[in-house]
């Protein structure tokens, strides 16, 4: 990790790091269609970082809008070699500086169960105990509140 750089994707080659990163992090590695990959919520109405390593995408999330109010975080995805150095952390603070600034107060993800700790870490609270199935894995819709004052 020479020289990280985030980038708010918003052109069509910058999402293409982001999907790069999908494709690699989720299609690839637990051989999840493209189809199933990408779906409605991509494109021109979402919003992309992208987590570059010396200009090679490596950490990526989208997010887009359910109300005036409220956004869905999701896609959160770190190559698995780039694991376990809180780039995923760093992604995520990125969205929601850049969720604030577009005046969004809420913020919701759909967490795997098994990162339900990184999410609480970052000030996320699970909004109740259902249990919602997304392709092999258990998540739990989490949410946080954004100070506006902070943003």
């Amino acid at each position: 990790m020479n020289s990280l750089k985030v980038m708010r994707a918003e052109e069509e080659w910058q999402r293409a790091g982001a999907y790069s990163v999908r494709i690699e992090g989720m299609n690839r590695q637990y051989h999840i269609s493209l189809r199933e990959e990408f779906d409605e919520h991509d494109g021109d109405m979402s919003k992309y970082i992208v987590l570059l390593d010396d200009e090679y995408p490596v950490a990526t999330c989208r997010f887009y809008e359910l109300s005036s109010q409220c956004v869905m975080i999701g896609r959160v995805v770190v190559l698995p070699e780039y694991r376990n150095r809180h780039l995923g952390s760093m992604v995520i603070k990125e969205a929601e500086k850049w969720i604030g600034e577009l005046g969004f107060s809420e913020i919701r993800i759909d967490s795997r169960v098994v990162a339900v700790g990184f999410y609480e870490k970052l000030g996320y609270s699970r909004m109740d105990d259902e249990v919602i199935r997304s392709w092999e894995f258990e998540c739990v819709r989490m949410n946080k509140l954004l100070n506006q004052q902070n943003n």
